[in-house]
């Protein structure tokens, strides 16, 4: 993203931005499938070029860390490459991984893909635990990128904790409260009390105005915040049709798509950029790379009337993590440069560049947001909103299909419920059978 799934930095549409669900995203992707390179520094001679692969943005660069990292080791080249969309990234490094070759000396791990990395690729990454203190790191974001047998192959990165972000405009002239902790309180522990605020929104609506943007970001909200996705943990059977998580945020999402509060739109779409644009949605569900997207898309127009409360729970949506190759020719160097990058002090710099949410909880008593984006959100204890939603996120099992899984739900099954008028139940047979293929039964 939180996004190029930082969705998920992916899981999660990724596009543009979701390169701000890692980088604002750190993962999601954009509309382009071209892949570049920043080189910093050239190759000069004798240094040791470290290349690091990343998939849309995850201001590295942008804050400036590379050049840090490069002054204070003098002997360090940093070349980073690279891809904008992550369903271009990922398999290219598999195929690499799988091939003993051609690999970065660091590789980006979405969180969508994390799990096939554990399950499948384990033995094509260093065991970095024994380098660093896992205690850094949130448990349940280690627990992500653990084997079985202990091994971490990945290094957190940024997160996704979440928040509603909404118009105190549009609440105002619908009759609502604009105080944030008010809201928080309307809607504290259930995502179907969001939704009833959204019943009452609309009874008295800003002509041409939604509630929300759309079902399927509620869906992915309140899916963030269950201990139960797509797979069983024990068995790691898929279990996406029994699963109570899955269920309830259906449920939810069926709701909002069967009203009148729903722009129906698609996330990373262009109208939904537009729906930003004019103000169409009053509120949307925000993880935290997903700020300084709507600080861009709405505009001036939308300085001040911006507000953040609490979600109903606490939820993530994107993040990612930095691995080692076993098949790269600098591994001690790559694992000092990964530690180095994914510290707290480093994570912070990148959350100050773009609001990236450090996945290292030592960090945010430090966390300063730009004076801008917390001008623009109604000077919003945004830092605190989003840490206290990190430290109480519940760990999720994903699975090796759990991103088509998930893009099976909310692409086919809620779009057929939200712009095409089938029923719930048609929605559900429909996304039942695009998952029997994505599985291959």
């Amino acid at each position: 993203m939180g996004t190029s799934t930082r969705r998920s930095r992916r899981l999660m549409a990724l596009t543009a931005v979701a390169a701000l669900a890692t980088g604002l995203l750190a993962g999601c992707s954009s509309d382009s499938d071209n892949s570049s390179s920043n080189d910093n520094g050239g190759n000069a001679k004798g240094k040791t070029t470290l290349t690091v692969g990343t998939f849309g943005v995850f201001g590295y660069k942008q804050a400036g860390l590379y050049d840090e990292y490069m002054k204070l080791h003098p002997d360090i080249n940093i070349k980073e490459n690279v891809t904008t969309r992550t369903d271009v990234y990922w398999p290219k490094v598999l195929t690499r991984l799988q091939a003993g070759s051609g690999t970065d000396d660091i590789q980006a791990i979405e969180v969508g893909n994390i799990t096939e990395a554990v399950q499948t690729q384990a033995s094509k990454f260093v065991d970095l635990g024994k380098d660093v203190d896992e205690s850094q790191w949130l448990d349940w974001k280690n627990a992500q990128a653990t084997t079985k047998d202990g091994k971490l192959i990945g290094l957190g990165t940024d997160i996704g904790p979440m928040a509603i972000c909404y118009r105190k405009d549009l609440f105002q002239k619908a009759g609502l409260p604009t105080d944030r902790t008010q809201l928080a309180t309307m809607w504290k522990g259930d995502w179907a009390k969001y939704v009833d605020v959204g019943k009452q929104y609309m009874k008295k609506a800003p002509k041409g105005t939604k509630f929300v943007d759309s079902a399927s970001s509620v869906y992915n909200a309140a899916l963030g915040g269950a201990s139960e996705r797509y797979y069983d943990k024990g068995s790691d059977k898929v279990i996406w049709d029994t699963s109570d998580g899955v269920k309830k945020a259906w449920d939810v999402a069926m709701t909002v798509a069967t009203s009148n509060m729903s722009a129906k739109l698609k996330q990373f779409d262009k109208p939904w950029d537009q729906g930003y644009a004019n103000a169409s949605f009053a509120t949307v569900a925000c993880p935290a790379w997903m700020i300084g997207y709507i600080e861009q898309k709405s505009g001036d127009s939308g300085k001040g009337n911006w507000d953040v409360a609490a979600a109903p729970t606490a939820s993530n949506w994107g993040g990612s993590f930095l691995g080692v190759p076993t098949a790269g020719k600098h591994q001690k160097e790559a694992i000092a440069l990964a530690k180095w990058l994914t510290a707290p002090e480093q994570q912070a710099k990148v959350f100050a560049k773009q609001a990236s949410f450090p996945s290292t909880p030592s960090a945010y008593t430090s966390l300063k947001p730009a004076a801008d984006t917390t001008a623009y959100f109604s000077n919003a204890p945004i830092t605190q909103i989003f840490a206290d939603s990190a430290k109480t996120i519940p760990s999720q099992y994903f699975g090796i299909k759990d991103q088509p899984i998930n893009t099976a739900i909310t692409d086919v099954g809620i779009l057929q419920v939200e712009q095409k008028g089938k029923t719930p139940d048609q929605g559900w047979s429909a996304a039942k059978n695009e998952i029997k293929d994505v599985l291959g039964q």
